[in-house]
């Protein structure tokens, strides 16, 4: 909506910062929530947890290639 909006009554303009006050919190909650995602999603232990199957296979082929030079 754009800023030169005419009003009719002090209800429209009542009516409109409601809805305003609503879209705010709306945005607020919604802001809230997602900081929570992206906080829970970088925790370090959520993270290690993502890695720890990569790192696994990277130990576990590191040790094989030592174990296969020995008997080469």
């Amino acid at each position: 909506m754009t800023a030169d909006k005419k009003y009719s009554s002090f209800q429209e303009i009542d009516d409109r910062l409601k809805i305003l006050k609503l879209q705010k919190n709306i945005s607020r909650e919604s802001l809230k929530y997602n900081l929570k995602k992206s906080k829970e999603t970088f925790y370090p232990s959520h993270v290690l947890g993502e890695f720890s199957g990569v790192f696994q296979k990277v130990i576990l082929g590191f040790i094989l290639r030592k174990i296969l030079k020995k008997f080469t």
